[in-house]
């Protein structure tokens, strides 16, 4: 698409705004949300509040349950503390604003604030698929050699692997979303709740094509070689399960369950959205889709973990009896 000559650029951020003409350069866009009708928007204020607060207080009872019960000090709650708050970063940077959105008629957002948000969400996600990655390892070791255990996943080796997931995604994320800004001009309504990469180069008008080729393959790598490791983890934990005895079977496969659970959710729904077929900018799908690994997946986490896990369950019970008597 050929771009007319224009006075200048302003950049904001991963996003340029150009001043096409005589038009105003775009300094804001416009989230189109849900719906114009006051009544669902008001159905959907309450439905996502319920399921932020509850996303905050469960994962904050489980990071104060592992913090404060010397006996969940393992390797393997030290990756769940990292998990909780990557879910409540995640939840954080979407929900606040949609619910301030779908109680207001103006839903706009700065071009400013929209680059953080996409850079953060990409970030956040890349996270927690690098996390998620490392907590399937962390099984397959205590199932398949649990002898070697304490020596491989010992404390040094947990908090090396923990600087690396946050340090290698900062890297795999925001390398490339500044040396690849994109490029807006008068369009500035986006068919989405939130500020996602996807969406914001449906409104371009420069030639992406090289910045979506960049964008799948990003996505592939951060989505398709983790979720081809943890893949892998289990298929070595299923084969080893198998050869022990019907009570340490049933033990071990109710240690992997709750992370199966969240893997299938996150990565399904992160797939569909980043390397599916691409949609129109009419299409609602992403941002359908974009609600579960944002706001749900968070959620089911924090009820996946503790409702499966009878050593945090009772410490959280432990907790709350104590604040009652008190």
């Amino acid at each position: 698409m050929e771009l007319k000559m224009a006075p200048g650029l302003k950049q904001f951020g991963i996003f340029y705004s150009m001043d096409i003409a005589n038009q105003t350069a775009v300094t804001k866009l416009v989230l189109l949300g849900f719906t114009d009708n006051t009544t669902i928007n008001f159905l959907l204020f309450f439905v996502f509040f319920f399921i932020y607060v509850v996303t905050i207080i469960g994962n904050v009872l489980i990071l104060c349950a592992i913090f404060t019960n010397p006996h969940l000090h393992t390797p393997m709650y030290f990756f769940l503390t990292k998990l909780s708050v990557i879910d409540l970063c995640n939840i954080s940077c979407a929900v606040p604003k949609l619910l301030m959105d779908l109680m207001s008629t103006q839903r706009t957002i700065s071009l400013m604030a929209c680059s953080v948000q996409v850079v953060l969400i990409l970030w956040i996600g890349a996270n927690e698929c690098l996390l998620l990655t490392v907590m399937a390892v962390d099984r397959y070791v205590a199932i398949c050699h649990p002898l070697h255990y304490p020596i491989i996943m010992r404390w040094s080796v947990c908090q090396g692997l923990a600087i690396f997931v946050c340090l290698f995604s900062f890297a795999y994320v925001f390398l490339p979303s500044f040396t690849m800004p994109v490029t807006l001009c008068s369009d500035n309504k986006v068919n989405h709740f939130m500020c996602e990469a996807a969406s914001m180069l449906k409104i371009s008008c420069g030639e992406v094509h090289d910045t979506e080729i960049v964008m799948f393959f990003f996505s592939f790598l951060s989505l398709f070689f983790p979720f081809v490791a943890i893949l892998l983890s289990y298929i070595c934990i299923i084969s080893s399960v198998v050869k022990v005895h019907a009570a340490g079977r049933s033990k071990a496969f109710s240690t992997c369950s709750s992370h199966i659970m969240v893997v299938a959710l996150y990565f399904g729904t992160g797939m569909i959205t980043f390397l599916g077929p691409s949609t129109d900018s009419s299409s609602n799908q992403e941002k359908y889709v974009s609600i579960f690994y944002v706001i749900i997946s968070p959620m089911l986490n924090a009820f996946i973990y503790s409702l499966n896990n009878r050593d945090v369950k009772s410490t959280i019970a432990k907790m709350l009896l104590n604040f009652v008597i008190k």
